[in-house]
């Protein structure tokens, strides 16, 4: 029997209705409102890049503009309904899911010393228990109230010094949690301090909710890709639940049109076209994603899909840069349209664009140009920058390729 098919028009859009952009980003956005928003993604990615606004509150401000930075706090820090740990990066994550961080926990719990032992050495392990013991007695730390008289092992960014990788193994490991963060320094207290008790499921059980909660939000996708979007299940635990829940007939293969490439098998939840066919038509005003934003998350998915090919370019020397040192994709309706370079210049509140580049096939005309400047000064306002101001040669190269 034919496999059922799904048109990449279709398919993009079913795409952003999971991830919360084919809706007018309006709305409530604080509390109870924001919590669902983030169980409906599964988390935020947390981000330090503030050339406009760090990434975790680009990501919901895309979604709902009535969010404001101070919104996300009170989840994390007074109700813990959030907390702060890994899926493929540093993420906020919602506290219901955290049962099924356990495994990660004692995984790290036990690998992490060999495996960061040619990164960091060993001489953190010896740290641990002091360490410990000093949270407990004295209460919370951050990473610059630690080791400050020990040497790094080079003095690079990530050459830790060892009390300070001891924090980071007893948070990775869930010994440690994130209790709340001072700018954008996290302070760390006992894990039993900070996240309500809950059982450990078994591995099937993780594996199985890892597998459902993934294919849920990501409307298809391949076992790697299911794999790929908590990165709490190895790619051979996602291809074996493909295949056992495909015999029990609570998946589906289908095909799915690529946006320049040939059609895909993926797997889905019984009942794909009629989800794709009842999903919302994405209104066609610009919208400013962050490069960490989740529907863009998985590179060679926005390839596939929106034939959108991004690359973080902030450790790429300056002059090797095809683009810049931190762009924002533009996304209109369901199609990726261009990436914008642009950063604030907080000491004379202005926002400053120094090039867009449009994607192959979008001209920014007049029309396209307005709807820019309409979105730019929403963003604008939300990062306290409410003038614009474009530098010469800003619009770059606007031929059709």
């Amino acid at each position: 029997m034919a496999l059922q098919r799904l048109d990449n028009r279709a398919a993009r859009r079913l795409f952003l209705d999971r991830h919360a952009l084919a809706e007018q980003p309006t709305g409530p956005a604080k509390g109870e409102d924001l919590l669902a928003l983030i169980k409906r993604l599964g988390f935020v990615q947390v981000d330090s890049v503030n050339t406009v606004e760090r990434a975790h509150h680009m990501i919901l401000w895309a979604r709902r503009q009535s969010y404001r930075p101070k919104n996300l706090k009170p989840l994390l820090e007074r109700d813990r309904v959030l907390f702060e740990h890994w899926t493929h990066d540093a993420s906020v994550i919602p506290t219901d899911f955290l049962r099924y961080w356990h495994h990660r926990f004692s995984h790290n719990h036990a690998t992490i010393p060999e495996r960061w032992k040619d990164w960091q050495g060993t001489a953190f392990r010896e740290k641990v228990d002091v360490l410990l013991a000093q949270i407990r007695e004295r209460g919370a730390v951050s990473t610059s109230d630690v080791g400050e008289d020990e040497a790094r092992a080079s003095g690079g960014w990530w050459d830790w010094n060892p009390t300070k990788a001891a924090l980071e193994y007893l948070w990775h490991s869930g010994r440690l949690a994130v209790c709340h963060r001072d700018g954008f320094t996290k302070h760390y207290d006992l894990a039993e301090r900070v996240y309500p008790a809950c059982d450990a499921p078994s591995r099937e059980e993780t594996v199985d909710w890892a597998c459902r909660e993934a294919l849920l939000r990501l409307g298809f996708g391949t076992s790697g890709e299911i794999a790929a979007f908590w990165a709490k299940v190895t790619p051979e635990e996602a291809k074996a639940w493909c295949a056992s829940a495909l015999k029990r007939g609570e998946i589906e293969e289908v095909l799915i049109d690529g946006a320049d490439s040939a059609a895909r098998r993926s797997f889905a939840f019984p009942g794909l076209a009629e989800s794709a066919a009842t999903a919302p038509v994405p209104p066609d005003r610009l919208r400013v994603l962050s490069p960490f934003d989740p529907a863009l998350r998985d590179r060679k998915r926005a390839v596939r899909l929106f034939g959108f090919d991004y690359r973080i370019e902030i450790f790429v020397p300056a002059a090797k840069r095809r683009y810049g040192y931190y762009v924002f994709p533009l996304l209109e309706g369901d199609r990726l349209v261009g990436r914008i370079d642009m950063k604030c210049a907080r000491a004379e509140e202005s926002l400053v664009i120094s090039a867009l580049w449009p994607e192959k096939g979008f001209r920014f005309g007049k029309g396209r140009i307005a709807r820019l400047e309409a979105e730019l000064e929403r963003l604008g306002r939300f990062t306290g920058c409410p003038t614009l101001r474009f530098q010469e040669g800003w619009l770059r190269d606007e031929k059709v390729l």
